[in-house]
């Protein structure tokens, strides 16, 4: 929940004039008053534009939320969900978020599935299961094909504004167990074919260093993405 209108404005189009890597595909997540603006800012440069959430219901009495069929009618074909702000301050459930995955793919909206342990998860040693659980029981209903439309964005919410760092071997070892995961439920090829962000405090000090290891994909970059050079930094470090 960052800009207004102006601000947003000014760094989209500073985001614009910066020299992004033609390999690398970036989205940038506006809060809901910006979507519409922000598509039609974007139009003909290589930045798409994606929600920071969104409905499970298809229409009806939810005052204050935004359906699928809404996101599509501004051009905005990609959503986050279970963003860790949103299971953490807003309460939502596996079971809520597997009723948004389907939602979102019956509207034939890309998902960029957020989840990751918190900082008791990891201090008990139980964050590879709490991981594992996430998947499962919000993803694991799907059939294979429709995983062609699932990012995932791994989320150490323990390393997100606590003064704890996570390291980029930390960030490997989750990612692969994620990898496993996915590897033991549908196949080696599925598994290897899913792209797997990471969103524990990307910068670009340390862009570079995480982005080398083999099983992270890419980043979901939070405040770093605020200042268009920083963010380009990340973008041009993978």
């Amino acid at each position: 929940m960052n800009l207004d209108a102006t601000e947003s404005k000014e760094l989209i189009d500073a985001l614009k004039s910066q020299t992004l890597s033609s390999d690398v595909h970036v989205a940038i997540a506006t809060p809901f008053v910006h979507l519409a603006a922000a598509v039609s800012q974007t139009q003909g440069s290589a930045i798409s534009v994606a929600a920071q959430n969104m409905h499970q219901a298809t229409s009806g009495a939810y005052t204050g939320e935004t359906s699928a069929s809404m996101l599509k009618s501004i051009g905005v074909n990609t959503t986050l969900l279970g963003h860790s702000e949103r299971r953490a301050y807003f309460h939502e459930t596996d079971e809520i978020l597997a009723e948004k995955v389907n939602t979102a793919l019956a509207n034939e909206v890309e998902i960029i599935f957020c989840f990751g342990e918190e900082l008791e998860e990891r201090k008990s040693e139980s964050h590879f299961d709490v991981v594992t659980s996430q998947l499962r029981n919000g993803l694991f209903h799907l059939d294979a094909a429709q995983w062609s439309q699932i990012v995932l964005a791994y989320e150490p919410v323990w390393a997100i504004g606590t003064g704890e760092t996570a390291s980029p071997e930390q960030a490997q070892e989750m990612h692969a167990h994620i990898r496993s995961v996915l590897a033991a439920q549908y196949g080696d090829t599925l598994a290897q074919s899913v792209s797997i962000l990471y969103g524990g405090s990307v910068k670009p000090n340390n862009a570079k260093e995480i982005f080398a290891k083999p099983d992270v994909d890419g980043g979901l970059i939070g405040g770093a993405s605020l200042k268009a050079d920083d963010f380009a930094t990340i973008v041009n470090a993978f």
